[in-house]
């Protein structure tokens, strides 16, 4: 089954339209983080259950991190935990971005994750692939940029193999960092990640 932008089929949508709204300013307050845990498990639960796919398309663009919830290992159970789940200070804004070559088709494009606190900015990109089957998204990170008052103060590779790069698209996902997304709507989507913590963005542009 193929599942359009808006689609996510979960009764709980509400949970997670009202904490995109409030964390936008645009009116309400946030719910509770165990509330807005419990919505985005729904959902995960859903699009598995119905086999929902998305295409790489709804990706494309810039997303602020909004949510994010943590994980922790149990030694008796040989497990993880969620954990509890926070919402991202607005002092500290976390994007990640998308972009792709949509005339290839082949679910390849470019990642990029920045940091912003104040005037100072990190960011980091690199390749990455999407599996519409599976909702998967691997990547990997290449390259850093430092910039202080909108101006780059340092850039460069984070690896000095060039080969990296290159065999990227050739690697097994099981070798590779991924998220996992589960919902994609035009203004928010989320994902679990590989560690196993859950994820959710809001969309910038």
């Amino acid at each position: 089954m193929t599942a359009d932008v808006t689609s996510t089929a979960t009764p709980n949508l509400a949970v997670i339209s009202q904490a995109v709204a409030a964390y936008r300013g645009e009116g309400g307050k946030l719910p509770k983080a165990a509330l807005l845990v419990d919505a985005l498990l729904q959902a995960e639960k859903v699009a598995k259950q119905q086999r929902l796919a998305y295409n790489f398309e709804s990706l494309l663009g810039k997303w602020r991190l909004c949510f994010a919830t943590g994980t922790r290992k149990v030694r008796q159970r040989g497990g993880i935990v969620l954990g509890k789940g926070i919402y991202l200070p607005k002092f500290a804004a976390a994007y990640i971005s998308f972009s792709a070559d949509l005339a290839d088709n082949s679910g390849r494009g470019e990642i990029g994750n920045q940091v912003q606190v104040g005037l100072v900015s990190l960011q980091l990109t690199g390749p990455a692939k999407y599996l519409g089957k599976k909702n998967l998204l691997a990547f990997d990170f290449t390259q850093m940029q430092i910039s202080l008052f909108d101006r780059t103060v340092y850039k460069g590779q984070i690896r000095s193999s060039k080969a990296q790069g290159e065999d990227f698209h050739n690697q097994a996902i099981a070798k590779q960092a991924f998220f996992a997304f589960f919902m994609m709507t035009e203004n928010a989507i989320a994902a679990r990640g590989r560690g196993g913590g859950l994820a959710l963005w809001i969309r910038e542009t």
